[in-house]
């Protein structure tokens, strides 16, 4: 994990460093002369030997200072974290949409093999993974929003909106990364069901009389579980970090949307942030996985 990070840190330094653009000129604007622009940069170390910038990078990053925003004038993990709470929720929401559908209709699937309820869902799996997300989030919101009036069409409510509120302008925008996302969920679990089910201690179970839902849910689910555990927090990682384009779509105020702003504004500190942020949610959420391994077979401890 420290291998990881300190890889991050060190791409997320370069990237902003060849970046086109001198920062201090962005944040003095068109008008500044040549002298404030040098000021700036002295006063910010930006005329320092790169790789005294790079350690001292390393330093505020091991303390928690990603830097300051040139667009918004303040500390980059403030303004992370005033966009975190909608990418947060719609991810949450989008992997519970996820798993909601693709595991029931995994596990059905993988016990109905080779049935045409079986290759219906694996070719429909296929159509859902094929579908941009930014795609069928227009046309969500074309019929489901706009039409028929089911959902919010975008947006994430007024500063002072509850919970529920909020939550309600998250619906559309889940259920369009959840369908996307499910496809995935959906086609591990029925292959781990699978490897599962023809294993020996499931026909043992079999034939001693065990009804057969207790042996798929109990038995062979249990087993199977290591892979589908290891695709979902993959997933939820990827929701986190790849919710730009559906954050867009749906003008959610979340950390996509604010990549995209900041990109276009020169708004490096930000980007910077952002990318370790992302970087080390993802180097967690592995982290947690192998950990959850532990829970479904006691075998992973020896």
């Amino acid at each position: 994990m420290a291998i990881v990070v300190a890889m991050v840190l060190t791409i997320a330094f370069v990237i902003v460093r060849v970046a086109p653009g001198d920062p201090a000129a962005l944040m003095l604007g068109p008008e500044a002369t040549a002298q404030d622009v040098a000021e700036l940069r002295a006063r910010l170390g930006l005329d320092l030997p790169i790789f005294v910038q790079y350690l001292a990078f390393l330093r505020d990053a091991a303390r928690g200072d990603l830097g300051r925003s040139l667009f918004f004038n303040l500390p980059v993990t403030t303004v992370l974290a005033a966009r975190a709470e909608p990418t947060a929720m719609l991810a949450l929401l989008s992997l519970f949409f996820s798993m909601l559908v693709a595991v029931p209709i995994g596990i059905y699937a993988a016990f109905r093999r080779g049935s045409f309820f079986d290759q219906s869902v694996i070719a429909l799996a296929m159509l859902a993974a094929s579908l941009p997300s930014f795609w069928t989030g227009l046309i969500a919101q074309r019929w489901l929003a706009t039409e028929f009036g089911w959902f919010a069409a975008s947006g994430y409510g007024g500063p002072e909106s509850t919970f529920f509120e909020r939550l309600q302008f998250l619906i559309l925008p889940a259920l369009v990364l959840g369908l996307v996302n499910s496809a995935l969920i959906l086609r591990f679990t029925r292959a781990s069901m699978l490897d599962v089910l023809d294993e020996d201690y499931i026909r043992t179970a079999r034939s001693k009389g065990m009804g057969e839902r207790r042996v798929v849910l109990r038995h062979a689910l249990r087993n199977a579980g290591i892979p589908i555990i290891t695709v979902v927090g993959l997933t939820f990682a990827l929701l986190v970090s790849g919710a730009v384009v559906t954050e867009r779509v749906f003008n959610i105020p979340g950390l996509g949307n604010l990549v995209v702003n900041a990109v276009l504004r020169r708004d490096y500190p930000v980007i910077q942030g952002t990318l370790i942020v992302v970087a080390v949610l993802y180097v967690a959420i592995n982290l947690i996985t192998d950990l959850l391994y532990l829970l479904l077979d006691k075998r992973v401890r020896y």
